[in-house]
């Protein structure tokens, strides 16, 4: 899966920090240290070199020894301030605060997991123990998280999952099309607005994720669910059916389509534009989204796909001639 500007974002300031404390490392030993290519060190080194604090003139932006860099070391000249511990505002923290507590709750809805320990819980108690005011504040807000799911139909998944036995589903896609088929159950999920059971579907032969708002009907069965150790460290697109690669040539405005979508590739075109790959389990999704960007879509390849759209836009105009 391509890398999405958050991560990069976060070896770039990650970068600044290393260099800063190692100062003349080896282009090689920095590529390992971040579990990256050589090519995207270099390429993050060219990306920082050209950006620094308002202004942006040469004695704004980081820098870096050129000399050094001829002889494939890294060495940082000017952080422009990058190096030091971040500094948040009441605002920020309070912010940082209350989604931390939103986490919390939600890990405590889910199967399995102890939002007592570990890394939540330790961040929560540095941000508060940090920043004062704020965290006083936060203390007076409460925190409900809205993960709604039918009582009765996560139970039985739940008892499912730990049983591990299979499971019969009557379900309807966003499509709304109305499918009958067994699974093994993996895990349940939350997004903090819905739940949904990741599963191995027999009737597919694949990996899918059913949002249990769609479960129209549900029976446990005495056959045992086979172990798929792969489906939990897979993500979970929320997708259904047998999976196709779609192509898409999209305007720079709609970049966050690659932010956002699983996608399998993202390649930036000459003249702003970008072509993005991804493997859409569900055309009523696809469609979707394709309506939504409208004049932002320059190519869509399968050819079908761009057939089917056009005809639901057609249709869709369609509707409004008697108003005319």
């Amino acid at each position: 899966m391509a890398e999405n500007t958050a991560e990069r974002v976060t070896r770039l300031l990650a970068l600044v920090a290393y260099l800063n404390e190692h100062p003349g490392a080896p282009v090689a030993d920095v590529a390992e240290h971040f579990s990256a290519t050589e090519a995207q060190v270099l390429a993050d080194v060219n990306l920082l070199w050209v950006s620094g604090t308002p202004g942006y003139l040469p004695d704004d932006l980081i820098d870096f020894s050129a000399e050094a860099l001829d002889h494939g070391r890294l060495t940082l000249t000017d952080a422009r301030g990058m190096d030091r511990p971040l500094r948040l505002s009441s605002s920020e923290a309070l912010a940082l605060l209350l989604a931390l507590r939103s986490l919390r709750e939600l890990a405590e809805r889910q199967p399995g997991l102890d939002p007592g320990a570990g890394a939540l819980e330790s961040a929560l108690g540095k941000l508060t123990a940090a920043t004062g005011r704020a965290a006083e504040q936060a203390a007076s807000v409460e925190v409900r998280v809205h993960a709604e799911a039918p009582a009765a139909t996560l139970a039985t998944l739940q008892g499912a999952v730990e049983a591990r036995r299979r499971v019969h589903l009557r379900y309807v896609s966003a499509a709304d099309v109305v499918t009958e088929r067994d699974v093994d159950p993996v895990e349940l999920r939350s997004d903090g607005v819905t739940w949904a059971l990741r599963a191995w579907c027999h009737r597919a032969q694949g990996a899918r994720t059913f949002r249990l708002d769609r479960i129209l009907d549900l029976a446990v069965l005495d056959e045992g669910a086979a172990e798929h150790p792969e489906i939990v460290s897979g993500p979970a697109t929320g997708w259904e059916g047998d999976g196709r690669t779609v192509t898409l040539e999209l305007a720079s405005q709609a970049r966050w389509v690659a932010e956002h979508a699983p996608v399998e590739s993202v390649t930036d075109l000459p003249d702003g534009d970008l072509r993005v790959v991804l493997r859409a389990g569900d055309p009523a999704w696809v469609t979707n989204l394709l309506l939504s960007l409208g004049e932002s879509v320059r190519a869509v390849a399968p050819t079908e796909l761009a057939r089917d759209v056009a005809t639901r836009a057609r249709r869709a105009l369609d509707a409004y001639d008697h108003l005319s």
